[in-house]
């Protein structure tokens, strides 16, 4: 949503928003020249959008409660509102579209694919679902008619979007309480790629329940694309390319991850497919650095490690989970995770117990609602029951900086999707001034 907020305001409009909490990227909105409320009330709708006119858009996610009060109140004066979703259709139609979908892994490859193509001279715009380190924003302007495009599963979003060349990270069971079960997660995914221009071109992970017209892996050579030879080196990640005869060796990651190598296979991917030159793809995913809550380190230095990430599903948690353990072998891993949602804890608690039983201690926090109410018996003290693991506790965000500033723990991960984000400088402030 910020990032269509920034798209219309740099194209001139004035735009206004709602949110439910004040966080460092309303923040940078309102900074930037916008305004936010946080309040559920329609006295606060400014004197400007009282009456619907052709020079008024209404966009609204879907993600916010039914029952918002702002959202009615335009509905019940005859407003015509659009889905984040389908203005993206609006914004996307007639220009080369690259739309990367996924459960898990999107918003990385598509920030990795834009950055390719801005770095290497191609260009391209794009709508991001986070917020680039390279260019600390979430929508990039280009000066050619190529578009990256954050392609969203929640609520079938991405039926909006016609694209070029579509990417498929994966297909994990989520979003349950939209689709009911992964059957219908699936055929979701199918008719997405079923939206593929004539004469474009998809690029699918190996293993998934559907085939596309290139198969990619981390590291499973019977992909027609693959990783090889990955390597830890000083903390960097390196590897090969390959795919047929194409070869790039030794290829030097500016992010940290095995995720992120297989991200990156992509990513090559489609550089590739466009025809930008092998080494200018080398020169900018070794100066990639990533997207702000996906595998961010916030403080690194010999003392203390603290890394943040965006992490809400069980897989998600498993894969950076593992890359840190393949980073820091040796370190005691503290683990402070939020759940995302009722009906998503719900659906996969054991999933959720069994990745988070990978850390060394954990600091679980009550599930964030989001748009949900609550469901009778879940929570996170039913999460932690089930957690197979010596060193656990049930804690508030005080009580989280309380035993950082006491223990002082050598590795330390912030995990999830809700507002965990607004201890990120706190711990950072505890860890430097130690």
């Amino acid at each position: 949503m910020s990032g269509l907020a920034r798209y219309f305001y740099k194209s001139g409009c004035v735009v206004y928003g709602y949110d439910k909490t004040e966080t460092e990227l309303t923040t940078a909105l309102v900074d930037e020249g916008m305004s936010v409320i946080y309040s559920d009330d329609i006295d606060l709708i400014p004197a400007d959008f009282k009456q619907p006119s052709s020079e008024s858009l209404v966009i609204f996610t879907p993600a916010v409660p039914k029952d918002l009060k702002i959202k009615q109140w335009f509905v019940e004066r005859g407003f015509e509102l659009f889905k984040r979703s389908e203005v993206l259709g609006f914004l996307s139609a007639n220009r080369f579209t690259i739309g990367v979908a996924g459960t898990h892994g999107k918003t990385t490859t598509s920030t990795m694919i834009a950055h390719i193509l801005k770095d290497s001279g191609y260009d391209c715009s794009a709508f991001l679902g986070g917020i680039s380190s390279n260019y600390n924003t979430n929508v990039l302007f280009g000066n050619n008619n190529v578009i990256v495009v954050e392609a969203d599963e929640y609520d079938r979003s991405f039926l909006t979007l016609h694209p070029n060349i579509a990417v498929v990270t994966s297909a994990d069971a989520d979003h349950l309480d939209i689709y009911g079960d992964k059957t219908h997660l699936i055929q979701s995914f199918e008719l997405y790629l079923d939206r593929i221009v004539e004469g474009g071109l998809s690029i699918v992970k190996e293993g998934l329940p559907f085939a596309g017209d290139i198969s990619y892996s981390r590291d499973q050579s019977d992909a027609e694309v693959y990783a090889r030879n990955i390597e830890v080196v000083e903390g960097d990640f390196y590897f090969d390319y390959v795919r047929g005869e194409t070869y790039i060796g030794a290829i030097r990651l500016g992010i940290p991850g095995l995720h992120n190598v297989e991200n990156a296979v992509a990513a090559i991917t489609v550089a590739l497919l466009l025809g930008i030159d092998q080494e200018k793809v080398v020169n900018a995913l070794t100066n990639f650095r990533g997207v702000k809550r996906r595998f961010e380190y916030i403080v690194k230095h010999e003392r203390y490690i603290y890394i943040d990430d965006y992490a809400h599903h069980p897989e998600e948690l498993r894969a950076f989970l593992s890359s840190i353990r393949k980073l820091y072998p040796e370190k005691k891993l503290t683990a402070i995770f939020q759940p995302h949602l009722f009906s998503r804890t719900r659906d996969f608690v054991d999933g959720f117990a069994e990745v988070l039983a990978m850390v060394d201690e954990l600091l679980l926090m009550e599930i964030y609602p989001a748009r949900e109410l609550p469901i009778e018996g879940v929570d996170s003290k039913w999460l932690l029951d089930k957690v197979i693991l010596e060193n656990k506790r049930l804690v508030t965000p005080q009580e989280v900086l309380n035993r950082i500033e006491a223990e002082s723990p050598e590795l330390i991960v912030t995990m999830g999707a809700g507002d965990i984000d607004r201890l990120v400088k706190p711990i950072k402030n505890i860890l430097e001034n130690k």
